[in-house]
């Protein structure tokens, strides 16, 4: 875990309940409670890798379309969630969808999260259009990227 993270999660935990500590708050429940809340940020990482990877399982048939699909700039969307424009471009003679991983990491590539989405229909020689969001609120400088694309 990062400086960042471990400061981020002890200035929350200190935020929401932490500073008014009766006398069973010690130490070693507090760390507890900063471990377990780092454990549930991790967990969320993974299981959203774990979707990622059961969403790609499920596709019979396809090629590897990374070099076919180019992304926006991330940005923070009204709720907080993280948006990221997805363009598909179809090189293929008929219409085609296409399956995308887009990765949101941290400025030195740590991974914040992944989602996989689907751009149906585009058509032959055409491009299509989606929107990558994040499933949770991410801050700092996140970037985005496509570890995999499958088109189908």
């Amino acid at each position: 875990m990062t400086r960042w993270t471990t400061a981020a999660l002890l200035t929350t935990l200190a935020l929401t309940g932490l500073t008014a500590c009766s006398d069973d708050d010690s130490p070693s429940s507090v760390a507890s409670k900063v471990a377990s809340a780092a454990s549930r940020a991790g967990d969320a990482v993974s299981s959203a890798t774990a979707e990622a990877g059961r969403r790609f399982d499920d596709i019979r048939n396809g090629a590897d379309a990374r070099d076919d699909v180019r992304l926006g700039t991330p940005a923070t969307a009204s709720d907080g969630r993280t948006t990221v424009d997805v363009a598909a471009t179809n090189t293929t003679g008929s219409a085609k969808s296409f399956t995308v991983e887009v990765d949101f990491t941290d400025r030195n590539g740590k991974l914040l999260d992944a989602v996989v989405l689907t751009v149906p229909d585009v058509p032959a020689g055409g491009t299509g259009k989606g929107t990558a969001r994040s499933t949770h609120d991410l801050s700092g400088d996140v970037r985005a990227k496509v570890p995999r694309a499958v088109r189908h």
